[in-house]
């Protein structure tokens, strides 16, 4: 392991020359709208992309994932490297990508245009720093990953494939110093309020729809939470309404559950089902809540060699690593007991005045990482004893 540490820094200086191909990879991937559900055109790129490579078995499968196999020296070991391609932008955004001196613009750069790109770009990094693995790396773009799409893709391909996987690695464009090697227990949901043409206006405390709504977050507000488990509620969005002076009759509510209990998030979804039939009776409102999406907590121990290993190579990069929670691809992996982490690949910013941006130079420092967690699971290295 040793050895790795200390080639990281060389590994780092030889990537800058590859900045060409790794942005046009950024752009081109970036500018195909792929909205959850209909990734098909950017799918179509990225196996393009695996079959100028050379790559082994490029394909699309049931689910429209793209993968792809680049074979190892010894083929009895195998690494699943993801990124997810579904964005959360229409295809009647704008997708147009601007890159400048430091930076790249656009919509879904960091979540998850770099992700895509990177796996895109690995056959010809590797290729380009003279390494070949022993281990077979399966290359993946997983499709309906976000929202309704509920880590379809990724889900499909790891219930249905005879290739032992010894590791995954799943990449998501920021932050670099992200290590999730853990999920946590997560559930989405949206909470729909109409009000009928046919209310009864008259009727004593009649309101419109938003002010239902707000009597529904203030009972979940309620709602005590315990910290051990850590567990917590997240109201995300609310709307409703279409004017000054007209009482709405509908708004939607999105909020998501988080814990580290599987049993808390239940308990709290059957609290917050209670609470829509109660306010749904007192007001005579049709109020209905729909899951969207859930994880299961779960993830390797902080001491895994994976998880350990993964610290090491990103402090030798002399940043500091940034444990958190998972809520994306990684459970899926969890799910099938495959011991993978989450690692961020460059600086950005999702919301901001100026627009989603991503920085260009941290990109090379989150690529060695990535070289560094391959090297080190190839090698042996994040292996339980």
């Amino acid at each position: 392991m040793s050895a790795i540490i200390a080639s990281l820094l060389d590994i780092r200086k030889k990537l800058y020359s590859l900045r060409e191909i790794l942005l046009a990879n950024l752009v081109m991937i970036g500018e195909i709208p792929a909205p959850t559900f209909n990734e098909d055109k950017r799918i179509h790129f990225i196996k393009q992309r695996f079959t100028e490579a050379g790559l082994q078995n490029c394909s699309t499968d049931e689910m429209g994932n793209a993968l792809a196999i680049l074979q190892g020296r010894q083929d009895d070991k195998n690494i699943v490297v993801s990124a997810h391609t579904d964005t959360i932008f229409p295809v009647t955004v704008d997708h147009t990508i601007t890159v400048l001196t430091d930076s790249v613009r656009g919509p879904g750069v960091c979540d998850n245009a770099l992700g895509a790109a990177a796996v895109v770009t690995l056959p010809t990094i590797l290729q380009h720093l003279g390494i070949e693995l022993d281990s077979n790396l399966i290359l993946m773009g997983s499709t309906r990953s976000l929202g309704r799409g509920n880590l379809a893709g990724l889900r499909f391909f790891l219930s249905n494939t005879e290739i032992p996987i010894q590791a995954g690695l799943c990449l998501e464009g920021i932050q670099l110093g992200r290590l999730s090697h853990n999920a946590i227990g997560m559930l989405r949901c949206e909470i729909e309020c109409s009000v009928p043409e046919e209310y009864d206006w008259t009727r004593f405390g009649a309101v419109g729809a938003i002010i239902i709504m707000n009597e529904i977050i203030n009972k979940i507000l309620e709602i005590p939470l315990s910290r051990r488990p850590h567990t917590s509620i997240v109201i995300g969005s609310i709307e409703g309404g279409k004017s000054f002076d007209t009482v709405s009759t509908y708004s939607l509510l999105r909020l998501e559950i988080h814990s580290e209990s599987n049993d808390m998030v239940k308990s709290i979804r059957d609290r917050i089902k209670d609470i829509t039939s109660e306010v749904s009776a007192q007001t005579d409102a049709m109020v209905t809540m729909e899951i969207i999406s859930r994880r299961r907590p779960g993830g390797i121990d902080f001491a895994h060699p994976l998880a350990r290993n993964a610290r090491r190579i990103i402090k030798a990069l002399e940043i500091e690593p940034r444990k958190s929670p998972s809520a994306s691809d990684l459970s899926t992996f969890i799910d099938h007991k495959i011991p993978a982490i989450t690692i961020g690949i460059s600086q950005g910013e999702l919301q901001s005045k100026s627009g989603e941006y991503i920085k260009i130079k941290p990109m090379f420092t989150g690529i060695t990482q990535l070289i560094g967690l391959l090297l080190a699971i190839d090698q042996g290295y994040c292996d339980e004893d």
